[in-house]
């Protein structure tokens, strides 16, 4: 089974439900660096009637990860997981329109190391457009919406790592 995250239905990217800094908790990298972005514990589903499609997948613990299909005003689409929690810049200001959660507004997320966009946070639209970002994280309103093609399973990362055959000796 593949770990990475492309589309594949039998694919996920979550660990088994864990507490943080446990050794069986994933984590979640940025695909193009490695910066550590969340924990798989940190997936959480936020439905959205604005979704092309939405599927499952499961992971080899079995828990069940919600992927949906939005696009864009452009055209382009997006394949997206929703966590509570992700370490990402926002930036502000949050827009109102042409939001994929009706009732929240959305800025671009970018992985703080190398500056790639990983995807979107979302915010309660009747918030101001700008916020603390401690705010932002201690809220049980908000969310990131990351870009599966963006980001990878720590496990599978290793697993792309080799050992020379001279050091296996």
């Amino acid at each position: 089974m593949i770990y990475y995250f492309t589309y594949t239905p039998s694919e996920s990217c979550a660990a088994e439900p864990s507490e943080h800094g446990t050794s069986t908790d994933t984590l979640i990298l940025c695909r193009a660096c490695g910066h550590e972005v969340a924990f798989g514990t940190d997936i959480h589903f936020v439905p959205s009637r604005m979704a092309l499609s939405s599927r499952n997948d499961t992971s080899v613990g079995g828990r069940r990860i919600h992927v949906q299909l939005f696009e864009n005003p452009h055209g382009h689409q997006f394949e997206v997981i929703t966590f509570r929690r992700a370490d990402v810049i926002k930036h502000w200001p949050a827009d109102r329109h042409f939001s994929w959660y009706p009732g929240f507004s959305w800025t671009v997320a970018t992985c703080p190391r190398c500056k790639t966009h990983l995807g979107w946070a979302f915010q309660p639209s009747s918030w101001p457009d700008t916020i603390p970002n401690n705010k932002f994280e201690e809220s049980e309103n908000t969310f990131s919406a990351l870009i599966t093609d963006r980001i990878l399973r720590e496990d599978f990362a290793s697993s792309l790592l080799m050992t020379p055959k001279s050091f296996t000796s």
